[in-house]
């Protein structure tokens, strides 16, 4: 029991209580994440409009998300972080309930919209919490672990989702909307603002000159076209990976045995990844995690049966779980306080870009020139990116140096 207690304590160190009212929040929002993976089948199904529209109208989640990431951002500096995670959370259950019940396809359309753009308001305000609260050697650790509840919630949450679809399609909209609002009452309650008392004071900072600042920060920058490009790499598990599996005679069956992988690893592997890469260099820990990715999605070339393409999805899966770690940690660091929830949301729009841009390039490349070329290309760019971020490392040390002072 005393080895049990230590290593909870040496898990816990220097991640104050709050935080953990911000993890169980994340933890039931996304073990109620029933709609988004289920809408395109629901509006096929339900709502009888075609696949291409369909696809069409999720995408409009996507575009919803991307603004919110740099809005929420400037909005949790500006106003605060508490008041933007109620505004998101007790906003988004509102959009998600009445996504269920219209009809039209342009009320369809506009509730979709809507709904990803208050959805994701709120994540650029719990990044910035985390740094707020938790110091600079804990960071890597809590953003880990906040990486790893939404992968433990979401685990579940399909599974539990096509169960309430076979009922009603109605309780996917409602249980997500509960869910959401539960996560909103222990921000309401449990979670104080934070952000500290040097950014109020800079608060009234222009837009104009807001934005004059980030574009003279050529290392936030410079990591988010990074990060882009992972992102670009990691959604080929998603689009062109079943693609190339089914291209091998190997089923839709198949592709879930082998993703099953990455939720599998991130849920057992995350808390013990997070605190080996709290002890690297944060950009020898980035590169490493682009190097797994590379070599993850390149070996996928080579891969020939289910075996060798679970033995794919568990290498990038490893980069995966160590780059969720560190690269918000690494954004902390780097940030100014008072813009601590600007540059979360400039972080997180590369995935918003990532979403619309490597399907489409991927797909492309895919059909034009084959498998080999797409992950062979994949490879490279987790080499490139690999090298990019060792050689970002010293002038960032310096900049995150000026950022602590």
């Amino acid at each position: 029991m005393q080895i049990i207690r230590s290593r909870f304590a040496s898990l816990t160190t220097d991640i104050p209580p709050m935080y953990w009212f911000l993890w169980l929040g994340t933890l039931i929002n996304r073990f109620g994440s029933f709609v988004i993976p289920f809408l395109s089948l629901y509006l096929t199904s339900q709502r009888q409009i075609s696949v291409s529209l369909a696809g069409l109208i999720v995408s409009l989640f996507g575009v919803g998300a991307f603004a919110a990431q740099l809005v929420g951002g400037e909005f949790a500096d500006r106003l605060g972080r508490r008041p933007v995670m109620l505004m998101s959370l007790f906003v988004t259950p509102v959009f998600m309930a009445l996504l269920g019940f219209v009809t039209s396809v342009p009320m369809i359309a506009g509730s979709t919209l809507v709904l990803g753009f208050f959805s994701e308001l709120y994540r650029p305000a719990t990044g910035a919490i985390v740094a707020d609260i938790v110091p600079s050697t804990a960071r890597t650790r809590a953003y880990g672990y906040l990486y790893w509840a939404v992968n433990l919630g979401f685990t579940f949450a399909p599974i539990l989702a096509g169960f309430m679809a076979n009922i009603n399609y109605l309780w996917l909209f409602i249980g997500d909307a509960l869910t959401t609002f539960i996560y909103g009452i222990l921000i309401f309650f449990r979670v104080p603002e934070t952000r500290p008392e040097a950014a109020g004071k800079t608060v009234r900072v222009s837009l104009r000159e807001r934005v004059h600042q980030v574009r003279q920060e050529p290392i936030l920058l410079a990591f988010t076209g990074l990060t882009l490009l992972i992102g670009i790499v990691y959604m080929q598990g998603y689009v062109t990976l079943p693609l190339d599996m089914r291209s091998h005679g190997l089923t839709p069956a198949d592709y879930g045995v082998a993703t099953s992988m990455n939720a599998i690893l991130v849920v057992l592997l995350s808390i013990q990844v997070s605190n080996l890469a709290g002890k690297w260099p944060r950009f020898g820990a980035m590169a490493v995690s682009a190097l797994l990715l590379g070599i993850g999605f390149g070996y996928t070339g080579l891969a020939f049966n289910l075996v060798t393409f679970v033995l794919s999805v568990a290498l990038w899966t490893l980069g995966e779980i160590a780059f969720n770690a560190v690269a918000p940690a690494l954004i902390a660091d780097l940030s100014p306080v008072k813009l601590r929830g600007l540059y979360q949301g400039i972080f997180g729009s590369a995935w918003g870009l990532a979403f619309f841009i490597g399907p489409v390039l991927g797909s492309w490349v895919f059909e034009q020139f084959g498998a080999g070329v797409l992950w062979s290309a994949s490879f490279m760019i987790g080499c490139v990116v690999a090298v990019s971020y060792l050689a970002l490392s010293r002038p960032a040390q310096k900049r995150m140096a000026t950022s602590a002072e």
